[in-house]
C-alpha cells in the first residue's frame, strides 16, 4: 500500500492533525505485523499476535485452481525465490515456492493457504481480511470461497473484510448484509472523488454498507475525520509506523509494528 503514497505526493496534499493514541483506538497488524517478519507469513501472524494487537491484517488472492492465497502482490516475485502471478499458477506450483526476505535470503516456510492462516488467528484476535485484485479486477466467486472458508473456521464474528474495489465489497454486502464492510482509499480529492487504484464516484449514499473507511494516513485531515464522524462512520488509517504521524481521533491504526501502539 506504501506505493500509493507517490501520487498523494504529486498531488501536493498535506498532513491532517496529529496526536497520540486514543483511548479505544484499536490496533491492527498489516501484513501479519510485517516489521517482526515476513510479511502474510503464518510465523509473522504469530508474531503480530503474540504482540496482543487486536487484529491481524492480511491480503488475499485466488490460484489458478480456485485455492485462496495469502499474499499481498499479484506475484511471488518479491517475497519468494519463485516468479509468475498467482492467478496462473496452480497450489501445488505455489507450495514449490519458498519464502524471501528483502535481503534475498531464503526461508523453509511457504506461501500460506488462507485455510492456514484462519488455523492459527482463530481464538487468538479479530482478523482484518483485505480481497485483492487479479489483472481483469476481479477473481471470479472468491467472495462466497472466502465466506465458506470463514464459516468452516467458525470465525465469521471475528472477521472483517476490507477492499479498494467497490464491487468486491459490494459482493460481500450481497451475500450478508450483517458482515463488517471496510472501504480502502488512500485518499479524498476536494471534488468529490476517491482514488483507490482509479478514481471513483464518492457518496455517503453509495457507500451506506460500510462501517469504516480506511485511508492512508497522511490524507486522514481534520474535516474527513468530522465528516466521517458526522455520518456515523469510523475511520481506521494506514499504514503508521510512527506514533508522530497518527492522525488525532481515529479508530483504528493499521501498523507494520503493533508494538508501538500497545505500550
Amino acid at each position: 500500500m506504501k506505493k500509493y503514497l507517490i501520487v498523494g505526493i504529486l498531488l501536493g496534499w498535506s498532513i491532517g492533525a496529529l496526536a497520540t493514541n486514543p483511548a479505544k483506538m484499536t490496533v491492527t497488524a498489516h501484513r501479519g505485523g510485517a516489521f517482526l517478519g515476513n510479511e502474510n507469513t503464518v510465523s509473522c501472524i504469530l508474531k503480530g499476535i503474540a504482540t496482543g494487537a487486536d487484529a491481524v491484517e492480511i491480503d488475499v488472492h485466488q490460484s489458478a485452481d480456485g485455492a485462496l492465497i495469502v499474499c499481498h502482490d499479484p506475484t511471488l516475485d518479491r517475497t519468494t525465490d519463485r516468479s509468475g502471478r498467482i492467478e496462473d499458477l496452480s497450489l501445488e506450483e505455489i507450495r514449490q515456492a519458498r519464502i524471501k526476505d528483502a535481503e534475498g535470503n531464503l526461508y523453509e516456510e511457504t506461501v500460506p493457504t488462507l485455510e492456514e492462516v484462519l488455523s492459527v488467528v482463530k481464538g487468538q484476535c479479530n482478523l482484518l481480511l483485505e480481497v485483492k485484485r487479479n489483472r481483469k479486477d476481479q477473481y471470479p466467486g472468491i467472495e462466497a470461497k472466502i465466506l465458506k472458508a470463514i464459516d468452516e473456521a467458525g470465525m465469521r464474528e471475528t472477521t472483517v473484510f476490507q477492499s479498494f474495489d467497490d464491487l468486491v465489497l459490494e459482493n460481500f454486502y450481497a451475500l450478508d448484509p450483517t458482515l463488517r464492510l471496510e472501504k480502502l482509499l488512500v485518499m479524498r480529492l476536494p471534488f468529490g472523488l476517491c482514488f483507490d487504484m482509479r478514481l471513483t464516484g464518492f457518496s455517503l449514499k453509495k457507500y451506506h454498507y460500510i462501517a469504516s473507511f480506511n485511508i492512508h494516513h497522511s490524507f486522514a485531515t481534520r474535516r474527513f475525520i468530522r465528516k466521517m464522524h458526522e455520518a456515523g462512520k469510523e475511520v481506521k488509517v494506514w499504514t503508521v509506523n510512527d506514533v508522530a504521524k497518527l492522525p488525532e481521533g481515529v479508530e483504528g491504526v493499521i501498523t507494520n509494528d503493533p508494538r508501538l501502539f500497545l505500550k
